[in-house]
């Protein structure tokens, strides 16, 4: 089994959720007394935030590179980045480190591709909906067609990931909004719905949305589990 390095804490609560999904699935898979192998470092989430909302990328990645370093140093043999909008760096991030990254945007992809979708609702933070480095990715590498909620609804959704869920509120009035955009986004023709931010699945799930949703926390969680076991 090869080890599994996690980049947390960003926010711990759905870090937590990769911790429970990576050990239930490695049980599954091998029985018995059984657990995932894991080296994590996890940020104060304080730290992180504050240079999201002053736009202080270079000091983000700078971080996201050291953490990375230290779990490789670990004894990791690959790492992961658990929150899809600090993937913004993910690029600057494995070309300082000699172990693969495993990409959320990629494992999300490989699951939508056989589903046969073309077109696909995005839902995360205001960074993941507005920037091109996540919506780019699945247009340009995946020839996905990737539609985003107006103005307003971005800024709902962008509130209750970091105002609500971040703080481990989980509210049924947010659960409401969150339904409502996801239905504006199949009305105007997405077949699934990408929940692109990790703390989301704690809020929604598929008995919420009229079409398939795909959950990065535990397609990225999961996809760790194949890697870790494969020969």
């Amino acid at each position: 089994m090869k080890t599994i390095g996690l980049i947390g804490g960003m926010s711990w609560e759905s870090t937590a959720e990769y911790y429970r999904i990576i050990n239930e699935a490695v049980k599954e898979r091998l029985g018995g007394l059984h657990s995932a192998k894991i080296v994590m470092y996890s940020f104060d989430f304080a730290d992180i935030g504050d240079l999201q909302r002053q736009g202080k990328w270079d000091e983000a990645t700078n971080l996201m590179i050291e953490a990375a370093k230290r779990v490789e140093s670990g004894s990791a043999d690959f790492v992961l980045i658990c929150t899809n909008t600090m993937h913004k760096m993910a690029d600057d991030v494995a070309v300082n480190i000699n172990i693969p990254l495993l990409h959320i945007v990629d494992v999300t992809a490989e699951r939508i591709i056989p589903v046969g979708f073309k077109k696909v609702g995005l839902l995360g933070s205001a960074f993941t909906m507005e920037e091109d480095f996540y919506k780019g990715r699945l247009k340009e590498k995946y020839a996905l067609d990737v539609l985003i909620p107006n103005e307003a609804d971005r800024q709902v959704v962008h509130n209750v990931i970091f105002k609500e869920l971040c703080l481990g509120e989980i509210k049924d009035s947010s659960r409401e909004q969150i339904k409502a955009i996801m239905k504006g986004l199949v009305d105007d023709g997405a077949r699934g719905i990408i929940l692109g931010c990790t703390e989301l699945p704690l809020l929604v799930k598929q008995e919420d949305c009229p079409v398939p949703l795909f959950d990065t926390t535990a397609i990225h969680a999961k996809a760790a589990v194949d890697y870790a076991l494969k020969d």
